[in-house]
């Protein structure tokens, strides 16, 4: 497939005016609408291009739901053939000059689907290649996107709980070993220790191209213990983004990382840095007003992780504590400041992760 090849939409469509406003600001009830009316598809035809359900396209329409998932987004452009500029994502591999080879076909993804490493890498590639392409205009606009909280956020995280599947095909040495992998991580510590001591948004285009370097690295084939590491490298990187995205005021972009920081760190079999995904994913919450998602997060890390380093369980019950007090429970906020200490009197300082805190106070949200 290349840019010759026509897609379902009339190039006239993509080019009024009304479906290029709606495609700019992701109003897709709009952009559906206008879709039908000017483009002759149907709601199945829409759904069946977008590797969506009838009914969820219906509910979009219909103003019942909004797209706000990166995942779909993509499916939209590369279903319908809508241009990534006009979405706010890069270029689509299919928009290439015409006569450069296809990409070997990627299995779609889906949102019920299990965690595949594979479609990680995907989403780390799409994801990483629309920021560091976005302009100012789509920067700004990102600003004002939402990001997702109750049934949305939490039903599609549930997945972390399972093993990652693994593939039987045989690998082969990429074209990087253990070493490069090290460098890559003292790389990931420096961003950390320049994001801690500056905060902001400064480098968040190096940390990003950076990621989207691990992703490219991912995209070979590598020895299991390179795709491990690379897996790791990934889920820092991706926890980083989302701190300097959430400094700059980018909330869905927050998250975004925070997603791919998850699945990375689950790809990589990383359940205490994933543990301390959701706890950011949890203070995110907080600052949103949405406590219950926020406790619900925690719990889920807490399953995940019930002998893990005692310092990342008195984190998470540090969090779970901020939740209960903004839910206005002060005896399970005391049963939840208890358990943190009690967890931080068995923490051993020579066995801890290097990306945590420094100090844990249970009793403070600062």
């Amino acid at each position: 497939m290349d840019a010759t090849t026509p897609g379902p939409l009339a190039r006239k469509v993509l080019e009024r005016d009304d479906v290029k406003r709606a495609l700019e600001e992701h109003d897709f009830a709009a952009a559906f609408s206008l879709i039908k009316k000017w483009g002759g598809l149907s709601q199945n035809r829409i759904a069946a291009a977008c590797q969506l359900t009838p009914g969820k396209v219906s509910t979009i329409i219909s103003g019942q739901q909004q797209v706000t998932s990166f995942d779909v987004i993509c499916r939209i452009a590369d279903g319908l053939r809508i241009p990534g500029r006009l979405v706010g994502l890069a270029d689509r591999p299919w928009e290439k000059e015409p006569g450069t080879p296809d990409p070997p076909p990627a299995a779609p993804a889906s949102d019920d689907a299990p965690w595949c490493p594979t479609a990680t890498v995907h989403l780390a590639a799409d994801l990483t290649r629309s920021d560091l392409v976005m302009d100012r205009r789509t920067a700004t606009r990102t600003l004002a996107n939402a990001a997702l909280s109750g049934a949305p956020l939490l039903d599609s995280l549930e997945d972390w709980l399972q093993p990652s599947p693994r593939t039987d095909q045989k690998r082969q040495s990429g074209r990087i070993g253990l070493r490069e992998v090290q460098e890559l991580e003292a790389t990931a510590r420096a961003f950390r220790a320049w994001d801690h001591r500056f905060g902001g948004g400064l480098r968040r285009k190096a940390v990003v191209g950076q990621l989207n370097e691990a992703a490219g690295y991912l995209e070979d084939d590598q020895t299991p213990a390179v795709e491990r590491g690379l897996f790791g490298v990934m889920a820092h990187l991706g926890g980083i983004a989302a701190t300097m995205a959430w400094d700059s005021g980018q909330q869905k972009q927050a998250q975004n990382y925070h997603m791919l920081a998850l699945r990375a760190a689950h790809a990589a079999g990383d359940r205490a840095f994933g543990a301390n995904v959701l706890a950011g994913m949890a203070r995110q919450m907080l600052y949103l007003d949405r406590p219950q998602d926020a406790l619900e997060l925690v719990h889920l890390a807490q399953r995940g992780i019930s002998h893990s380093v005692a310092r990342v369980r008195a984190m998470l019950h540090t969090r779970e504590a901020w939740a209960y007090a903004a839910m206005g429970r002060p005896a399970a906020f005391r049963r939840a400041t208890g358990e943190a200490t009690e967890a931080l009197a068995e923490a051993d300082t020579d066995d801890e992760p290097y990306w945590m805190p420094t100090s844990i106070n249970p009793n403070s949200q600062a």
